[in-house]
């Protein structure tokens, strides 16, 4: 028997680390907190591409995807479901973090495990994921993010 399609959202969180310290986005609204930079993974998009588009849009940042620090499912209410990929990125260039506000974000700013102690912060994962980072914690290589169609790298011959 045929079963309907669960509704399912996918969203990139992205720890950016230079250095000793971490890039934030303060959100779009005036007196909203800092976060990740993050967002919707938008249709026909990749997971990898929809990290740089938000890191463009409400840092001003262009990024290099280092490795994923985590993928989470949560099912929600009413039958549909939450896929977040947290990324680890650093910046592909000296550039400054944007200033001016638009519908993307407040600006952007450079911050250390430190000062963020000392932010209003949307949700305390961002410390955590920023602090499991500097702490050297694991970075899963890109790779295990693949389509479907993608092909697993040969390790032998076929068995006949």
């Amino acid at each position: 028997m045929p079963r309907d399609p669960i509704p399912t959202w996918f969203f990139v969180l992205v720890v950016v680390r230079h250095g000793d310290h971490f890039l934030l986005v303060q959100e779009a609204k005036p007196g909203e907190p800092w976060y990740l930079p993050a967002g919707r993974v938008e249709p026909g998009e990749t997971l990898l591409a929809a990290a740089e588009r938000e890191c463009i849009e409400e840092s001003g940042i262009p990024i290099a995807v280092d490795g994923v620090l985590r993928v989470e499912h949560t099912p929600l209410a009413g039958g549909t479901a939450r896929v977040r990929v947290i990324l680890a990125a650093h910046p592909r260039a000296a550039t400054a973090p944007k200033q001016a506000a638009d519908s993307e974000s407040l600006g952007a700013d450079w911050f250390t495990l430190a000062e963020m102690r000392h932010i209003d912060l949307r949700a305390d994962e961002v410390f955590h994921y920023c602090e499991y980072v500097a702490r050297g914690g694991q970075v899963h290589p890109l790779d295990i993010l693949s389509s479907e169609l993608a092909h697993l790298p040969v390790a032998g011959r076929r068995p006949a």
